[in-house]
């Protein structure tokens, strides 16, 4: 008698029998009944291209909520005064470009707070101070000169500005802004044609912050 045996799954078959397989094609429920190997894999399910999507988006949203708290707390420290008032410079500059509007920045000194006011605008930005590490602001005219005083062994310039104007051409009035605390003394010189604080040599007697 005549066989046919199969390598991969160590079956037989008679003559008859492969005659009548190959007489009549086979389905492929068939075909994968007769093969463990097949029925096996056709069992096993992949992941459909949506499902492939959603699991990036999610993993990518709660990478942007961890590195978000982590910047959080790696920044989580007090600001320096003179910090809070460069980016109130640029912020007034910035609401008077887009307003077309001439806008004024302040420093309230019983709140001890930032305000930028102008049509239709009013931002507050508060400097961190304590009743025993007391912070005096002022805002200056850009030439020294001025009457000044006494205080803790330093002299303080008196001729404060109520208010600086930024207009919209993205300029604004020449000023300097004085921190005083602990009986430290620091300025700040804004450019009237940028708005930005001046380079000036690094003195090595001024605190790092205020």
């Amino acid at each position: 008698m005549c066989s046919v045996y199969s390598v991969g799954n160590a079956f037989c078959m008679d003559a008859a029998k492969l005659s009548t397989l190959c007489m009549v094609p086979l389905s492929l429920a068939d075909f994968r009944k007769r093969n463990p190997r097949l029925r096996e894999r056709a069992g096993r399910r992949g992941f459909t291209l949506l499902e492939v999507l959603l699991s990036l988006a999610i993993i990518a949203l709660l990478a942007s909520v961890l590195i978000g708290g982590a910047s959080g707390l790696m920044n989580d420290k007090p600001v320096a005064a003179d910090e809070i008032f460069v980016k109130c410079v640029q912020e007034a500059r910035k609401a008077a470009l887009k307003s077309e509007y001439e806008v004024q920045l302040g420093f309230d000194e019983k709140e001890k707070k930032f305000v930028i006011t102008g049509k239709n605008i009013l931002k507050e930005f508060p400097v961190p101070s304590t009743p025993t590490n007391e912070l005096i602001v002022s805002l200056l005219p850009a030439q020294r000169g001025g009457s000044t005083f006494l205080l803790g062994g330093m002299l303080v310039e008196m001729d404060k500005l109520p208010f600086v104007s930024f207009y919209p051409d993205g300029t604004c009035a020449p000023f300097r802004a004085q921190f005083y605390r602990n009986g430290n003394s620091y300025n700040v010189n804004i450019d009237p044609w940028t708005c930005a604080p001046v380079l000036t040599p690094p003195d090595p007697n001024a605190p790092t912050s205020f």
